[in-house]
């Protein structure tokens, strides 16, 4: 079984209950426009809290179980979502485009082999002036918990060529297991 489908059959520590709030400022401040991809979605509370302010969004995640979790929650909460079980490195497959895409927590799981692909995957279904947001480990946390940790430098020569880093800046990520919070970059990349 897969370590995320495994973590979807209790409660994840990234599982928090509600959006992220840093997707919640993004949001609020008018930074996320037009139709919404949640990458690695989880049981889709990101998603749910940008369609109930309006937005079209979809949610993907290759955890069956979380995508089980995701839709339940869209159908008791009254709140259209499309939650697809599928592969990030393949977004091309799901069939159309995004104004923007938000990543809370799945950039920093990939593998160094993964980030190319996942970067072309992105690109593949995400408009042209379209905006990327990625919430990810820092390296300035300590080690010891969670994934592997992400540096600004890894960040910009992932997206160094046909995308523009508008700012990669210090923020949080909330999690169920961590009352003081994890450092966190949360990056914001337009597609040129």
């Amino acid at each position: 079984m897969d370590l995320f489908e495994e973590a979807y059959h209790g409660t994840p520590p990234w599982d928090i209950g509600r959006a992220q709030r840093e997707v919640m400022a993004l949001e609020e401040s008018g930074q996320i426009t037009g139709d919404v991809l949640d990458v690695g979605c989880g049981t889709g509370e990101n998603a749910l809290f940008l369609a109930g302010r309006g937005h079209t969004v979809w949610g993907v995640d290759s955890a069956p179980s979380a995508i089980g979790i995701a839709r339940k929650k869209a159908q008791d909460r009254g709140i259209a979502v499309t939650f697809l079980v599928h592969d990030t490195l393949d977004l091309h497959g799901i069939g159309r485009t995004f104004d923007t895409v938000i990543d809370s927590g799945l950039f920093h799981t990939l593998s160094d082999l993964e980030r190319p692909r996942f970067v072309q995957s992105i690109a593949e279904i995400l408009k042209s002036g379209g905006t990327y947001y990625m919430l990810a480990f820092s390296e300035l946390e300590p080690a010891g918990y969670g994934p592997r940790r992400v540096t600004g430098e890894e960040i910009r020569a992932a997206f160094s060529d046909g995308w523009r880093i508008n700012e990669i800046r210090a923020a949080v990520f909330e999690s169920r297991t961590r009352a003081d919070r994890t450092r966190a970059w949360l990056s914001s990349i337009t597609r040129v």
